[in-house]
């Protein structure tokens, strides 16, 4: 059963319209997955993903991902196509907890911590240290094509950010795409002084060759990116070429759980960390997270208003919040969500 995607309204990007995936085995028990871009990955699920496997053994989750995997390297796997196979995914693995009487994190390997250390994206770090946060990642508003007055506007606001946050707290700049290498480079190297503790997602995500460049001329500056890659192939080559530090797949775009196990591999082999994006936000990265050594800390997007504790605004239900910075997940089964069938 798919649930939302609908036709979004005038104006409103497609990628706002959340679309949710219910799986139900035979005996009526059912799980769910969510992910994006519901006008186009609703209609890849009814007419493709669907046939190919309901009737299936729902436990078999690794060969039905492979299923849906092999089946769409006619067309491409990535962009949309992961899209509509990961809340598949993710609805299996719900729905396979359920069946067992677990939680996926256990599933998954059983966990690695005892809760989660979440790092938040905001633009009000008032807000956000009051609410108990320790580690904060900032904005960018600047592009290329704003030249050097654009690196000293940044550079303030940066600047300030770190005064606020104080020497110790970790602070990241999420830039989503905005630079070149070279401008990327210039930008690195003005905010040496800072302290950054990872630069995300600079370049554009089909430059490879940009982010070794990027990574070979500013060792010292950690790079962060991924949430735009999608598949274990584009991020084996981004690995494979060392253009980057810490991974960010986000699991309901880049295929599911299943694809991110794969990628978390082929990062744990080189060394590297996997943050997943929106880690903290999302029921099947908690699980994720909490699972994985090498997931250390999770992403929680602050974006309710001021003053409103984040308990009363969520709007996933039976899913956790932070308190203090930190998720601590229950033992229910699945991914723990309670959802009415209605």
């Amino acid at each position: 059963d798919i649930i939302g995607g609908t036709p979004p309204n005038p104006g409103e990007a497609a990628f706002t319209r959340v679309m949710h995936v219910r799986v139900t085995a035979e005996d009526g028990t059912w799980g769910v997955g969510h992910s994006h871009w519901g006008e186009y990955t609703h209609a890849i699920i009814e007419k493709h993903i669907a046939p190919l496997l309901v009737g299936r053994d729902c436990m078999a989750i690794e060969f039905l991902n492979d299923l849906m995997w092999r089946s769409f390297q006619r067309f491409g796997h990535g962009g949309v196509t992961g899209a509509a196979q990961a809340p598949v995914d993710i609805a299996l693995w719900d729905l396979k907890g359920k069946l067992l009487g677990v939680p996926v994190y256990t599933l998954l390997g059983g966990p690695s911590r005892s809760e989660l250390d979440c790092y938040v994206t905001t633009g009000n770090l008032d807000w956000a240290m009051e609410l108990g946060f320790k580690r904060f990642k900032i904005g960018n508003f600047i592009q290329t094509t704003d030249g050097i007055a654009g690196i000293n506007r940044l550079e303030e606001s940066v600047a300030a950010a770190r005064d606020k946050v104080g020497p110790n707290a970790d602070l990241m700049l999420n830039v989503v795409m905005g630079y070149n290498v070279e401008y990327a480079i210039r930008v690195a190297e003005r905010l040496k002084p800072y302290n950054l503790t990872w630069l995300e997602e600079p370049l554009m995500p089909w430059d490879h060759d940009g982010h070794a460049r990027l990574k070979a001329a500013v060792p010292t500056v950690p790079i962060a990116t991924g949430e735009t890659h999608r598949g274990r192939h584009a991020f084996r080559e981004l690995i494979d070429r060392r253009g980057v530090d810490i991974v960010q797949p986000d699991i309901s775009w880049t295929g599911g759980i299943c694809e991110t196990q794969k990628i978390y591999a082929l990062a744990e082999s080189k060394g590297l960390q996997t943050l997943l994006h929106v880690g903290a936000g999302r029921p099947e990265g908690q699980h994720f997270s909490l699972a994985m050594p090498e997931c250390t800390l999770a992403e929680f997007n602050l974006r309710t208003p001021v003053g409103v504790p984040l308990a009363e605004v969520n709007r996933i239900p039976g899913m956790p919040t932070p308190v203090e910075g930190k998720v601590r997940l229950s033992d229910a089964p699945g991914l723990g969500l309670e959802y009415r069938p209605e």
